[in-house]
Order: structure tokens, then C-alpha cells, then sequence
């Protein structure tokens, strides 16, 4: 008789995520698809060309995808659990350009096929329903031309955040009033019912995320307790809850942070935990690198200040059961949630074998370097550090951690270990490829990417 087989906890977990996963991506294409069918329902208006019905379907869809992106972005951990709060946001972006390209698409069509609405451009002489499809569509296209061109416009993170979101609010509400003003589809009382539904939805969730969730954080603020500079130009804030018991967090995890001002303050910040995962007291670190812009702050920040944290999140976190052995890559300041996986190995008297492979610019560089070669001690912790501009006389590995330096370092099989990646982009994406030729299962390895703009 062959006995019978019983699910790891491991296991057990992440099959409760994909149903988790797959259950919200349902309900997801559900809300997108829902205003399509409701078109079919009920009694219909005349017909019309294939074209022009089309290009309203199109335009009903990127609607629907312009409102469910309040979702995405308001912090839900149920749902963002079996992904990560990082690769929402990345899907926030993504489905942002589709939407924005659905928009567009429903206008040109219908100006390809009916050649003189191209006359309701003149926003002198459209109807204002016209008037209101075309400020939504251009609020659209400054939304996405901004996100894509931050960086090379030299736009202040802050002052994006809150262009970002009028825009965004605009685009749905103009186009929101460009649907009521048409109403071709919205003679019937459940048409309009579902879309009244919908637009209170929206609201909600837009609630929840500037009013409902910022009094909570209001009744549990945090004070800084203390201030450590670190090398390579960081700072760490140890954060110690005021007048509560604080929150748990699991090594890996990032929080939003808050400083100078209430939690409904339109932009906060995600820095990872850097402190050990065991403390009782609540008591969480941030280590935090100077990268020119709120970054350059964090060094003014008087002891006792009091901020506001809203975490924990993020799915880059050892599983219940992890593998032989964890291989930790990080580049730059992506140390820092290695740090905290670390440290909570070391407080935890864990003996399972940890390799880190750490690329710094400078030896004088390398933040927490002489606390990670006291961890050495603590746990079976071997650390490589790789240097992009080494002084004279190193003998370790040299420029970024890449595939080369991980086949040297890694015992193989490589498939047996688990890895925790966190740098710039550039050496996550190469390193995520190596992993794939050393066909190593996706499953076992987890990625943290710096930018969630």
C-alpha cells in the first residue's frame, strides 16, 4: 500500500494564493467586462455600424479600467497578498497604458469611419459632451506622458504624486460626464443603475484611501527613538510605536512612511524594514540612502518627531518552509530588506546557511559592513561583496553582481535554493535571467523592484 502524501506547508500556501490570485483576476475582468454585457441587456437602441459600435465598446472598457485603478493603488493586503504591493503597482502601471490606448482607440475609429466628427475637436463649437470625452482623454495622455517621462522631466516625486492623482480623477470624472451627456446606451433604468453602482464604487475606494485609512494611522502614530548614520551615505530611523502596540511585520517587508506633516498627506514614501522581524516592542527600523531628493531630508529628522507608518506589505518574504539555502542578492541600498531577513535569522538562533551577495560602488561603501561581519558569527551567514571601483589590492569579485559571479558563488543544484533579489533594475533583470538558464522555477525566487511610480 503507497501511503499517502500530504501537502507541505509551503505548498499549501502558495495554492492558497493562486486561488486568492486568480479569484481577485476574475473579479477584476468581471468589473471590466460587466458594462459590455450590460449593453446587451435590456432593450437596445437602433443599430449601427460594426465600427462605431466597436469604438464605444472600447471606450466603455478603458473607462471601466480608469476607474478600477483606485483599486489598485489602495493598499488592500487581502489582495495584493499573493503578489506583492510592488507588482500591483507595476500592473497599475501597465493597465494604466492600455486604458489610456482603449481611450484614444474610441475616438480615432469613430473619426475613421464618420470622417466629420473630427469637427468635435473645435471646443468652441462641440457639444459639451464632446468637450468633456476630449478633456478626459488629454488629462489621460498628460497622466501616462508624465509617469513614463518623471525622470528625464525632473519632476519633484511629490509634485507628480499630486498631478498624478487630479489627473487621474479628472480623466474618470470627465469621462464619466461624457457617458451621462451621450446616453445613447443608458436609456434603460438597469444600465443606469449599474454604472451609478460603479461610480459609487470608485468613490469608495477613493475614500477609503484619503479619509478612512489616514484616521486610522492618525490613532497610531510612531516617534523617531533614534538616528544612525550608516556608511554609504544612509540613514537609519528607528521608529518606536506611540500609545500602541505597533505592528508585526515578516523580514522582507516594506511599510509607507510619513513624515513632516498628518497621514492625509496626498504622497508618502515605501521603504523597506531593515530591523530584525522578532522585537516585542514594536520598535521597526528604516535605513534609508541619500538619493537627492526626499531622501536628502531624512538627516533632519529630529529624535522624537512624531510619523506615521503604513505597513506592513510586500510578498519578498521566506516561505514557511524555505529551501536548503537562501541566496540573498542585493545592489546598492536593495540591502536593506536583506538586512532585516538577516538579522531576524541572527535573533532567531536560525541555522540554516544564508549567502549574500552584495555589489557596493566603494569598499568605504558598504552599508552595514562591519554589522555583517559580526552576523558571521551569529549564523551561518557567508557574505561576497562584489566592487564597481575596488581599491588596490582587492582580491573579492568586482563591477555588479551578475550572472558570472553567481555561478561562481552559488553551490549548485541551483533549483534547491531560494533567492531574494533587490537592486537596480539592471542587475534584477539580469540575474532573474541567469536564474531562468540554471532553470531554476520561477517559484523560487522573489524580486523586489525600487520604483512603484
Amino acid at each position: 500500500m503507497v501511503a499517502p502524501t500530504t501537502m507541505s506547508g509551503a505548498a499549501a500556501l502558495q495554492l492558497r494564493y493562486a486561488l486568492r490570485g486568480g479569484a481577485w483576476a476574475a473579479i477584476y475582468l468581471a468589473c471590466v467586462l460587466a458594462p459590455l454585457f450590460a449593453l446587451l441587456i435590456g432593450p437596445l437602441p437602433p443599430a449601427r455600424d460594426f465600427w462605431t459600435e466597436f469604438s464605444v465598446a472600447v471606450g466603455y472598457s478603458g473607462l471601466a479600467m480608469m476607474g478600477l485603478q483606485f483599486g489598485l493603488t489602495a493598499r488592500f493586503r487581502f489582495v495584493t497578498a499573493p503578489w506583492g504591493e510592488d507588482v500591483i503597482y507595476h500592473l497599475h502601471r501597465q493597465i494604466s497604458l492600455l486604458a489610456v490606448a482603449l481611450v484614444v482607440a474610441h475616438p480615432l475609429i469613430l473619426f475613421a469611419v464618420r470622417p466629420e466628427l473630427v469637427a468635435l475637436l473645435n471646443s468652441f463649437t462641440a457639444p459639451w459632451r464632446a468637450r468633456f470625452a476630449a478633456l478626459s482623454t488629454y488629462s489621460l495622455i498628460a497622466l501616462v506622458a508624465m509617469a513614463l517621462w518623471r525622470t528625464q522631466w525632473n519632476i519633484r516625486y511629490e509634485t507628480w504624486h499630486a498631478l498624478h492623482i487630479a489627473l487621474a480623477l479628472i480623466a474618470v470624472a470627465a469621462g464619466l460626464a461624457h457617458m451621462v451627456g451621450w446616453g445613447f446606451y443608458l436609456e434603460s433604468p438597469m444600465k443606469r443603475t449599474l454604472w451609478i453602482g460603479l461610480t459609487l464604487f470608485w468613490i469608495g475606494l477613493l475614500v477609503y484611501v484619503r479619509v478612512v485609512k489616514p484616521l486610522f494611522l492618525l490613532r497610531r502614530p510612531y516617534r523617531v527613538s533614534e538616528i544612525r548614520r550608516e556608511r554609504g551615505d544612509s540613514i537609519t530611523l528607528a521608529m518606536a510605536p506611540d500609545g500602541h502596540a505597533g505592528f508585526r511585520f515578516k523580514p522582507g517587508q516594506f511599510g509607507w512612511l510619513t513624515l513632516w506633516g498628518s497621514p492625509f498627506q496626498i504622497t508618502g514614501h515605501p521603504f523597506s524594514f531593515s530591523s530584525s522581524a522578532v522585537a516585542t516592542d514594536g520598535r521597526v527600523e528604516m535605513t534609508i540612502r541619500n538619493l537627492g531628493d526626499f531622501t536628502s531630508r531624512i538627516a533632519s529628522v529630529p529624535p522624537g518627531q512624531l510619523v506615521f507608518l503604513d505597513g506592513p506589505y510586500g510578498a519578498f518574504t521566506t516561505n514557511s518552509e524555505p529551501a536548503d539555502m537562501l541566496v540573498l542578492i542585493a545592489g546598492g541600498v536593495g540591502v536593506t530588506p536583506m538586512m532585516s531577513i538577516v538579522r531576524t535569522f541572527a535573533d532567531n538562533g536560525d541555522k540554516r546557511p544564508v549567502l549574500l551577495l552584495y555589489g557596493s560602488r566603494t569598499y568605504e561603501e558598504i552599508t552595514f559592513r562591519e554589522e555583517l561581519e559580526t552576523l558571521t558569527g551569529r549564523l551561518d551567514l557567508k557574505v561576497v561583496h562584489g566592487l564597481q571601483n575596488p581599491h588596490e589590492g582587492w582580491s573579492g569579485e568586482r563591477g555588479f553582481i551578475d550572472a558570472e559571479i553567481l555561478r561562481r558563488q552559488v553551490p549548485p543544484p541551483y533549483a534547491a535554493h531560494e533567492y531574494f533579489i533587490c537592486g537596480p533594475n539592471v542587475m534584477m533583470d539580469g540575474i532573474e535571467r541567469a536564474l531562468s538558464a540554471l532553470e531554476v522555477p520561477m517559484s523560487r525566487y522573489h524580486s523586489e523592484r525600487y520604483s512603484f511610480a
